[in-house]
C-alpha cells in the first residue's frame, strides 16, 4: 500500500496543499502583523502622552471607534481612522448601486463592472478619509489634556498641522484598504472583516486585565466578573449554533428518457438562518460614527447635543442601531441574493421544488422563505448586539466590548474557517483530477 498519492515529479498531492495553504495562512498573517505594528505609528506633531492619556478618559462613541481601530485612535496613529471610511464607501457604493441605472449596468457586466465600482469605492474612501481627518485634526486642536494641549505645533515639516494630519491619515487608510485587498486575493477569508477583526481582539487582553485589576482592588464583586464572563460564552455559543444554522428548500431533479422520468433524485438549497453575516451591524456602526465627525465642522446645537446622545450604551443609540441593522439585513439581501436569478439557474439545471411550478412561482416561494428567515436573522442579530451592551453598561464594565465585538470576532472565525475548508476540498479535488492517470481503451473485435 502506498502512503499517499502523487502526482507528476513524484510530488504529493498532499504536500503541495500543505505548501500553497501554508503560504496563504502565512501571507494572511504577515498582512494582520504589518497593520498592527502600523497601529504604533504615530502621527506627526501629536503630544503622544497628553492624547493617550484624553483618550482613555472618552467613553461613548469614541470607545466604539477606538475598538474598531483596534486602539489607534487611543494612541492616534498613523491608522487613527482604521477601515471604517472604506466602509462607509462601501456602503454609500452599495446604495447607489441599487438607485443609479449606470452602477446596475456596471454591476451586471461580471467582473470589469466589478472592478469599475471597486474604483468609485476607493474614490469614495479617499474623500471619507480626507473629511474625517480635517474633522480629528481641528477637534484635536481645540482639546488639551490637563492643561498639556494636544498638539505640540501648529506646523509640521513646514506644513500646517491640519494638512499633515489629513495627508498621513488618509495614506493610512489607503494602506489599510490595499492590505485588505491583499488578504481577499491572496489570504483566506474577507481582508476587511479580518482587519476590524484584529482590531477587536487586540484589545481582549487588555479588557481581561482590567477586569482582573478591578476584581483584585476591589471594585468589582467577582461573581459580577463571573456573571460577565459566563455571559460572553453563552453568547459565543449562541452565535456559534445560529450561524452554523441553515433552511433547507428541498430541491428535487431528474434524468429524463423521453417523455417519462426515469428516476429522480433528492437535494436540497440552503439558506443561512442569518443571511447577510456581520455586514449589518459593521454598517451600523460604521454609519453611527458620522455625527461626532460631523460635530467638528458645526457649532450648531442640536448637532452637538446628537453627538452627546449617541453613546453606545444610551437609548437613542440602540434603537437607531436597531432600526440600520434590521435595514441592511433587507438590503444586503437583496443585492447579494437574486430569487429570479435562482429561480432561473433551477430550470436550467432540470431542477424544481416539489409543488411549485418552475420559473416565477418558483422565484416568489424562495423570496417568502427569504423574507422569513430575515425577520429572524434581524431579531437575532438586534438582540446580540443591543442585550450584551446594555448589560455590561449596567455592570458598570469599564471598557467597551458589546455585543457588536463578540458578534464580529465569532462570524469572521466562522465564516474564515468556512472559507478555509472550502478551499482545502476545491484544492485536493483539482489535484486528484491533475494527478489521475488516463488509461487509454483497447478495443477488440
Amino acid at each position: 500500500m502506498t502512503g499517499g498519492a502523487t502526482v507528476n515529479g513524484g510530488k504529493s498531492i498532499g504536500g503541495q496543499l500543505g505548501g500553497d495553504l501554508q503560504r496563504r495562512i502565512l501571507f494572511t498573517i504577515m498582512m494582520l502583523a504589518i497593520y498592527r505594528l502600523g497601529v504604533h505609528v504615530p502621527t506627526p506633531g501629536v503630544d503622544g502622552q497628553a492624547v493617550f492619556g484624553f483618550f482613555q478618559n472618552q467613553g461613548g462613541i469614541f470607545g466604539l471607534f477606538n475598538t474598531f481601530t483596534g486602539g489607534a485612535l487611543n494612541q492616534f496613529s498613523i491608522f487613527a481612522l482604521g477601515i471604517m471610511p472604506y466602509i462607509s464607501a462601501s456602503i454609500i457604493s452599495q446604495l447607489l448601486t441599487a438607485v443609479v441605472p449606470q452602477l446596475e449596468q456596471l454591476k451586471k457586466e461580471g467582473e470589469p463592472g466589478r472592478r469599475k465600482i471597486m474604483q468609485y469605492t476607493r474614490y469614495g474612501t479617499v474623500v471619507l478619509a480626507v473629511i474625517q481627518g480635517m474633522a480629528i485634526s481641528t477637534w484635536l486642536m481645540k482639546e488639551n489634556f490637563e492643561g498639556r494641549p494636544l498638539v505640540v505645533s501648529t506646523e509640521v515639516a513646514f506644513l500646517p498641522f491640519k494638512v499633515m494630519t489629513v495627508l498621513t491619515l488618509t495614506a493610512g487608510t489607503c494602506f489599510i484598504m490595499w492590505l485588505g485587498e491583499q488578504i481577499t486575493e491572496r489570504g483566506f477569508g474577507d481582508g476587511s472583516s479580518l482587519i476590524i477583526f484584529a482590531g477587536i481582539a487586540a484589545s481582549i487582553p487588555k479588557g481581561a486585565i482590567q477586569l482582573y485589576s478591578m476584581v483584585s482592588n476591589g471594585e468589582m464583586v467577582g461573581a459580577v466578573a463571573m456573571i460577565i464572563v459566563a455571559m460572553m460564552a453563552v453568547v459565543i455559543g449562541l452565535i456559534v449554533y445560529l450561524e452554523s444554522g441553515q433552511r433547507r428548500i428541498p430541491i428535487h431533479f431528474s434524468n429524463r428518457g423521453g417523455r417519462t422520468a426515469l428516476g429522480a433524485q433528492a437535494s436540497h438549497l440552503p439558506l443561512k438562518i442569518n443571511l447577510s453575516g456581520v455586514i449589518p451591524p459593521i454598517f451600523a456602526s460604521s454609519l453611527l460614527m458620522f455625527p461626532a465627525t460631523l460635530a467638528q465642522f458645526t457649532e450648531q446645537p442640536w448637532i452637538m447635543a446628537l453627538r452627546d446622545s449617541l453613546n453606545p450604551t444610551g437609548g437613542l443609540y440602540l434603537v437607531i442601531e436597531v432600526i440600520l441593522i434590521v435595514f441592511f439585513c433587507f438590503f444586503y439581501v437583496e443585492i447579494v441574493l437574486n430569487p429570479n436569478e435562482m429561480a432561473e439557474n433551477l430550470k436550467k439545471g432540470g431542477k424544481f421544488i416539489p409543488g411549485i411550478r418552475a420559473g416565477k412561482s418558483t422565484a416568489e416561494y424562495i423570496q417568502r422563505v427569504m423574507d422569513r428567515i430575515n425577520v429572524g436573522g434581524a431579531l437575532y442579530l438586534s438582540a446580540i448586539v443591543v442585550l450584551p451592551t446594555i448589560l455590561i453598561s449596567k455592570l458598570q464594565v469599564p471598557f467597551y466590548f458589546g455585543g457588536t465585538s463578540i458578534l464580529i470576532l465569532v462570524g469572521v472565525a466562522l465564516n474564515t474557517s468556512q472559507q478555509l475548508q472550502s478551499y482545502l476540498l476545491q484544492q485536493r479535488y483539482e489535484s486528484f483530477l491533475k494527478g489521475a492517470k488516463q488509461r487509454p481503451r483497447r478495443v477488440t473485435f
